[in-house]
């Protein structure tokens, strides 16, 4: 899920950024801190978006910067257990396939792909299905459910586990099919019903 989240912290300029406006130079440095690390509570941190600068900044003796209460914005991205999310497959492996969500890749493993014996050809970049005949490839958007999620306590890369092994998850064409044969066998189902209610009458 992505949100934007209020943070506050304290900056040092240092002199070699004085030339430039104290909003500038605490954004950059911000940017440099935070954009692209993994926060237990925040989750992905993808981009600061803007800071608010209290212009009476400290100064520590034997320092030559000067330092300054900032609050700022940040676009995150958490993921949470049980949530539905599009994503795209980035790469084909023995074991499964990554799948990009958000900022990250995910791992669906063959095991969580469908109710198939499956065969991941790495060199093809595809996972076939025995029986049904359907394929996953590069570049395929997929929609599954998140099962896994690891962030660590100071991590620098995430574990997200995800599945499609449920009704109407799935690359976007399977779930076309089962939205379609769901759709028939309802309009089956009343056909039959209203043959029975002229039988009775």
């Amino acid at each position: 899920m992505f949100s934007v989240s209020t943070l506050v912290d304290i900056v040092r300029i240092p002199p070699n950024l004085f030339g430039t406006t104290l909003k500038k130079a605490a954004e950059n440095i911000l940017k440099s801190k935070y954009e692209s690390m993994i926060n237990q509570d925040l989750g992905y941190i993808i981009m600061i978006m803007g800071a608010k600068v209290n212009p009476l900044g400290k100064m520590i003796p034997g320092d030559g910067g000067t330092f300054h209460r900032v609050e700022f914005q940040a676009l995150t991205f958490y993921p949470k257990l049980q949530e539905i999310v599009n994503g795209e497959l980035v790469d084909i492996t023995d074991f499964g396939a990554f799948v990009r969500i958000g900022p990250t890749d995910a791992l669906l493993h063959l095991s969580q792909v469908m109710d198939d014996y499956l065969k991941s050809d790495v060199a093809s970049g595809m996972i076939v299905a025995n029986q049904s005949g359907k394929t996953l490839k590069v570049g395929s958007t997929i929609r599954a459910r998140i099962t896994a999620v690891s962030l660590g306590k100071a991590a620098s890369m995430g574990k997200i586990g995800i599945t499609c092994r449920q009704p109407f998850l799935g690359a976007d064409d399977w779930i076309a099919d089962e939205i379609k044969n769901t759709e028939d066998g309802d309009k089956t189902t009343e056909e039959k019903s209203s043959v029975v209610e002229v039988k009775e009458k």
